[in-house]
């Protein structure tokens, strides 16, 4: 998905009685970290990495959102297990909807590619980034994103 292009809506599970929608964060920016799957070594170091620099990015009101198709129960015990401060949003049924939509579903494997997208206030995408599966994207292309987005650090 291309800057400059509308980001989907989505409304996803984040417990299994709540919900989030990305419409529920316009007028500040979102980050959308797309990751294969709950448990698999580089997506754990990939979202410990995000929980640490959590501040960063809420220095620019941005809301970090972890997306998989992994279920509600998995995600709430991964989170428990790396005392994760930011939602994980399950994709899980219909099995990676969402992940269909920005494009970065995986048919062969049933999975997401490792995504990231940084969306403005006003839901459009600003920047897109899809890492090679086994590789940590970290954090540096995000902030640079936010950087531009002209807001500036509080």
């Amino acid at each position: 998905m291309s800057p400059g292009i509308p980001a989907p809506d989505f409304t996803l599970h984040s417990t299994p009685d709540q919900t989030v929608s990305l419409r529920d964060f316009r007028g500040r920016p979102v980050i959308l970290a797309f990751y294969p799957a709950d448990w698999s070594p580089v997506c754990g170091d990939q979202m410990a990495l995000y929980n640490e620099i959590l501040s960063e990015f809420q220095r620019y009101d941005a809301e970090l959102l972890g997306i998989s198709v992994d279920g509600v129960w998995s995600h709430l015990a991964f989170t428990e297990q790396r005392k994760l401060h930011f939602p994980l949003l399950a994709d899980f049924e219909p099995k990676g909807a969402v992940a269909r939509r920005y494009g970065v579903y995986r048919d062969g494997e049933g999975t997401t590619e490792r995504a990231l997208f940084v969306i403005d206030g006003d839901g459009i995408v600003r920047w897109s980034y899809v890492s090679p599966i086994g590789v940590n994207p970290g954090a540096d292309g995000i902030l640079r994103a936010l950087e531009g987005l002209g807001k500036g650090k509080r």
